[in-house]
């Protein structure tokens, strides 16, 4: 009884740091892979800059961005990283009907961001500023569209992962999945904040 006792205290010890690892090493894969993505966003707004006084007789910045809507978008997709937040700190405390509670409100603000960018492309297209209409134009829909399709390829992850802790509880898996996608989270919020402030701030003014 004593060895059987010993085999499974040791089985579960060796799938605990097994876990670790994975988990570890999951959370690596991710820097790297946000690292890659710095380099595609920092490129994204190297040529917005360089095109942003393209405008081929067509409009400006000043021209077709409302900056109270845009300031209202950032704003919604800040407060989604501030519940994201939230949900971090109820599962530190291990209180999952607050951890998806939280997550289930970020997802929301997140969508709500979406649908606002996705207004105010169809508003521009409409009025005939698509992006085949200028240099300036075409970076700003590669690198607003491409942030925009981060933040909705977020929402997708994000929907999975509560569905995985609303079925299996705040497992060591369904953590590492939780503290992964915060990071993607947060790191969309940086990047949105660098848009706001070089594509629409400054071109407002």
């Amino acid at each position: 009884m004593t060895t059987y006792a010993l085999n499974q205290a040791t089985r579960t010890h060796t799938h605990g740091h097994d876990e670790h690892v994975h988990g570890s090493t999951k959370v690596l894969g991710l820097w790297v892979y946000l690292m890659s993505d710095c380099i595609l966003f920092g490129s994204l707004f190297a040529s917005y800059v360089v095109l942003s006084g393209a405008y081929a007789g067509g409009p400006t910045q000043k021209d077709i961005f409302e900056l109270p809507f845009v300031l209202v978008e950032t704003f919604v997709l800040l407060f989604s990283s501030i519940t994201y937040g939230y949900a971090m700190l109820a599962l530190h405390r291990h209180d999952r009907p607050s951890v998806l509670r939280w997550l289930g409100l970020t997802f929301l603000l997140g969508a709500v961001f979406v649908g606002m960018e996705v207004y105010e492309f169809h508003h521009l297209i409409s009025a005939g500023h698509g992006p085949n209409r200028s240099a300036f134009l075409s970076g700003f829909f590669a690198l607003v569209g491409t942030h925009g399709l981060h933040v909705a390829s977020g929402l997708i992850w994000m929907a999975v992962v509560l569905h995985q802790v609303s079925r299996s509880g705040l497992t060591a898996t369904n953590t590492t999945r939780l503290s992964c996608l915060s990071l993607f989270w947060h790191f969309l919020d940086l990047v949105w904040i660098c848009v706001f402030t070089i594509v629409y701030l400054f071109g407002a003014f």
